[in-house]
């Protein structure tokens, strides 16, 4: 079993790999639950929401409009990895909601996006097939290497060990 400053290391790795990445992989399902999987640029806020920028061309978008749930994941870089079979990773469960443009909270992310990813975010935002969506964690899993499996705790950002009976 993990003591407690172990599973306060395994944390701050969690924060450490959440706050180092740029991009999240995402995984959605449409009407017809065919499978899609991508990518977006992302931006977080203090209570662990993902906000994307992303438009009505990709499959994703509608996916998103149509099951308003999504799995995100945050992975290692090959190149940072030193076994690629245990890439440092975490996964999260999330619900989806686009939000309206008109309002203070829509500009707020936009300009964090703009902020984090420069002059193309400026350019998006004059296109009109993008959209901004929240994805909401609802659970999660950190894996930190091999046998070093935890689930987040989404409200805190603090992880207990995985076990079985967890599934």
């Amino acid at each position: 079993m993990d003591n407690a400053d172990n599973l306060i290391e395994k944390a701050r790795a969690l924060q450490n790999l959440l706050s180092s990445q740029q991009t999240l992989l995402m995984s959605t399902v449409s009407d017809s639950c065919v499978p899609n999987m991508s990518y977006a640029p992302f931006v977080r806020d203090q209570s662990g929401c993902f906000y994307i920028f992303i438009s009505d061309l990709a499959d994703h978008t509608s996916n998103l409009r149509a099951n308003k749930q999504a799995s995100a994941m945050i992975v290692r870089p090959e190149a940072e990895s030193r076994n690629l079979f245990a890439r440092e990773r975490a996964i999260f469960t999330c619900t989806v909601r686009e939000l309206q443009p008109h309002g203070a909270f829509y500009q707020d992310r936009l300009n964090a996006l703009e902020e984090k990813f420069g002059e193309v975010v400026g350019l998006l935002r004059s296109l009109s097939d993008f959209h901004l969506f929240v994805l909401s964690p609802e659970r999660g899993r950190y894996v930190a290497g091999f046998g070093q499996a935890y689930l987040i705790n989404v409200n805190d950002g603090s992880v207990s060990p995985l076990n079985k009976k967890h599934g």
